[in-house]
């Protein structure tokens, strides 16, 4: 089961379930995935079984994406409350990588801070259970008017040096009103940076991250498969000019789930009743560490099991627009 939001043709919100074998029917009782989780909490029950309780109309979900009006599956009517953070240095990479990383820190080699880091992860980012592991690179990217929903260009500001995809898996989050953050499920995502800035110098990651970051049409409910695979590509001009597969899950990560989840929400400010929040939990495969450089008109493309629409984007840049600092 997947969730998907839309706008009809009569210009109305609303809500699609999707099946397992992808037909498509309304959600009678619930215009939006917020609205609806929402009520599932009221009910003390979940998505699945709240949608269940009134299904209407059948839908065509591939047709309303190719006329544009499939929406990000999760967004908040005040931009402001809704969070895009993430977590970076999480997933295993290559073997090979982690082989070398691992004699360097043996003969001792001075390691970079961000090496370190994903040593750290390898040892200790997934605890026994009732153990606390080890805290994860955490960087924030905006809050909901930075997200983008299919089709939506990926927008880099006018000083940007990159923009790149970053093929992820994304959790969403709605804080209920003990504070205490339920998971709603997850999201196939591209995060989008600025590698050329991040590689100028490891302290501007911050600048880096400050992007827009788009969301493929579904909300997979329940429990991410341990091992995700799937492809990340770049169109140019109807042509495929790069392409890689990437792995994602459990499996093929340093930490566990859970862990970057209780770092995240381990501060108060993060539990707050009401508040959404999008969780990007990182990628080990970028176009930009093979020497790809991207250019505006790109169409990012990454598709992965099990979510069957995949997240599509062009990339576009800003215009310049000043700014004036004015005293009052």
């Amino acid at each position: 089961m997947t969730f998907v939001q839309f706008v009809d043709g009569a210009g109305r919100r609303g809500l699609a379930m999707l099946d397992d074998q992808g037909a498509a029917n309304r959600v009678s009782v619930a215009d939006t995935l917020l609205d609806l989780a929402h009520k599932a909490l009221a009910a003390q029950s979940t998505l699945v079984e709240t949608a269940r309780s009134a299904l209407g109309e059948t839908l065509d979900i591939a047709a309303a994406l190719a006329e544009g009006r499939v929406l990000a599956p999760i967004d908040h009517p005040d931009p402001a409350h809704l969070f895009l953070t993430g977590t970076g240095l999480t997933h295993l990479g290559s073997a090979e990588g982690r082989d070398k990383m691992h004699k360097a820190a043996q003969s001792g080699e001075q390691l970079t801070d961000s090496m370190r880091m994903f040593l750290m992860g390898v040892e200790g980012g997934k605890p026994a259970a009732g153990q606390t592991g080890v805290q994860p690179e955490w960087f924030y990217k905006g809050d909901g008017s930075q997200l983008v929903g299919p089709g939506q260009a990926l927008t880099s500001p006018s000083f940007a040096q990159d923009g790149g995809e970053e093929p992820e898996i994304a959790g969403v989050y709605l804080i209920g009103s003990d504070g205490t953050p339920h998971r709603l499920g997850f999201c196939l995502a591209n995060e989008f940076s600025d590698h050329v800035i991040e590689r100028g110098n490891y302290l501007w990651l911050a600048h880096s991250k400050l992007r827009n970051a788009a969301l493929g049409p579904e909300l997979l409910p329940g429990a991410l498969p341990a091992d995700v695979r799937g492809t990340s590509r770049i169109v140019r001009d109807g042509a495929t000019v790069w392409e890689k597969p990437f792995l994602s899950g459990e499996a093929n990560m340093s930490h566990a789930i859970a862990n970057l989840e209780h770092h995240h929400f381990k501060y108060d400010l993060f539990r707050r009743h009401g508040d959404v929040h999008v969780h990007f939990f990182g990628t080990a495969t970028l176009s930009f560490s093979e020497g790809f450089q991207t250019q505006a008109g790109d169409v990012f493309e990454i598709e992965a099991t099990p979510f069957r629409y995949p997240v599509s984007n062009p990339l576009a840049q800003a215009v310049e627009q000043p700014v004036t600092v004015k005293a009052l």
